[in-house]
């Protein structure tokens, strides 16, 4: 416990820093705070201080915090789903769908044609193409949506017209590839996944068919019979439990607690005091003290002294350059399909290539199965990293106005499309 608690100081301190400083320099406050899980992790502190770093953060101590830092992110997928705008969902209906399946396909196709040329080179031996080439594909296509949901809290965009239909394409892109993941997994001749991909699905429609045909009613139920404008005691831990109990359901299935908890979130009663409720009752120590933890430690795990030599840099450079020119390319033209104008259509598409700590996740399930070399991991880290990085330049750029900066940005265009 002592251990514990020095460990949460450290990350809390630096990622503060780190996270102060992004927002100095025009990032969102969460690059900051991968980056210091970067410095206090074996690329930076293990290598200039080897003994501090065993000292302060031995392997075996890691999972105690993982799984704070998890229920973290849990509670804040549970507030982003919560606050979801029905009425902007409905006029985006068409550009989400269609968005959310280009930017799946474009940038998988694209991955599929380097595949070829990027396993003979990196690949361990023995993997399969088909493995390798799915496990490339949800890299290249995935959409972190966490970090995604972050930036727009930031920017004060999570209820904007754009910010609902990046939020909706983009969870529709990791249950896509939470499912391409499931399936790629069940190819792995080392057996990785004990359970058949058949079940998983037939267990997510029973999930699926009972937090929106049985939860989402009795919340509504609850709503009238409490009559309430005051959030109780009660109803807030019941909230709570149900929240926990859903995201334990979908990490049962295989697919992600965060899925759970976002569409918790979804289900949540659309009564105005009671959002505000809950989001003053949690944002503080969700936003400050827990969030930080899990996007440090994503950072502490990340091994950026592995790339070394002209061509490794060439490679990466490839790398990136098919991820941003599919996963962006397929989005704008999605939204100029649909009507959007060029603004609105190159915003979702810079949103939408956030990959981040998703990306990452994927990344560390592909590397322990053998998928990926080390060069290849660390090459489609400095990927994820970079994507994630110039989001909010690109916003900017467009002049998609930060509004935590008490600017309103007029999205009149999009809303009336």
């Amino acid at each position: 416990m002592t251990l514990l608690l020095i460990q949460m100081a450290t990350v809390l301190l630096t990622a503060l820093f780190c996270g102060w400083l992004a927002r100095k320099l025009g990032q969102s406050r969460v690059i900051g705070e991968i980056i210091g899980g970067i410095l206090l992790g074996p690329s930076v502190l293990g290598r200039l201080a080897p003994h501090v770093s065993s000292t302060l953060f031995p392997l075996p101590s890691l999972g105690s915090f993982e799984t704070i830092s998890t229920i973290g992110l849990v509670l804040f997928l549970f507030l982003i789903g919560s606050e979801l705008d029905y009425d902007h969902l409905r006029k985006q209906k068409a550009t989400a769908t269609l968005a959310s399946g280009m930017s799946i396909f474009i940038p998988f196709v694209l991955a599929a044609l380097a595949a070829h040329s990027l396993r003979i080179r990196f690949a361990p031996t023995g993997i399969g193409r088909v493995p390798f080439v799915l496990f490339l594909g949800i890299s290249m296509s995935i959409t972190a949506f966490p970090v995604l949901a972050r930036i727009l809290e930031e920017r004060k965009m999570q209820s904007s017209s754009l910010g609902t239909t990046a939020l909706m394409c983009a969870a529709v892109d990791d249950v896509c590839a939470w499912s391409l993941l499931a399936i790629a997994l069940t190819l792995l001749p080392s057996g990785a996944n004990a359970t058949p991909f058949g079940w998983r699905m037939l267990w997510l429609v029973g999930y699926l068919a009972v937090m929106l045909g049985v939860v989402r009613p009795l919340g509504a139920w609850m709503v009238r019979r409490q009559n309430s404008i005051t959030l109780s005691y009660e109803i807030f831990g019941l909230i709570l439990a149900v929240v926990l109990g859903s995201a334990a359901a979908t990490d049962a299935i295989g697919i992600h607690p965060l899925f759970g908890a976002f569409l918790a979130g979804v289900c949540f009663p659309r009564v105005p005091h009671w959002q505000q409720a809950v989001r003053t009752r949690l944002d503080m120590v969700v936003s400050i003290l827990l969030l930080p933890l899990f996007f440090a430690l994503t950072g502490m795990r990340t091994r950026l002294d592995l790339l070394s030599g002209g061509k490794i840099w060439l490679w990466t450079g490839l790398v990136l350059l098919v991820a941003v020119a599919g996963k962006m390319g397929g989005a704008i033209l999605a939204a100029r399909w649909t009507g959007q104008s060029w603004r609105n259509a190159a915003a979702l598409g810079a949103l939408l290539n956030t990959r981040g700590l998703v990306e990452l996740v994927v990344l560390n399930i592909a590397y322990n199965a053998h998928v990926f070399s080390p060069t290849l991991f660390t090459m489609l880290v400095v990927m994820a990293l970079v994507t994630t990085m110039i989001t909010t330049p690109i916003l900017n750029l467009l002049g998609i106005e930060d509004n935590s900066k008490g600017e309103v940005e007029d999205l009149a265009e999009m809303q009336a499309a």
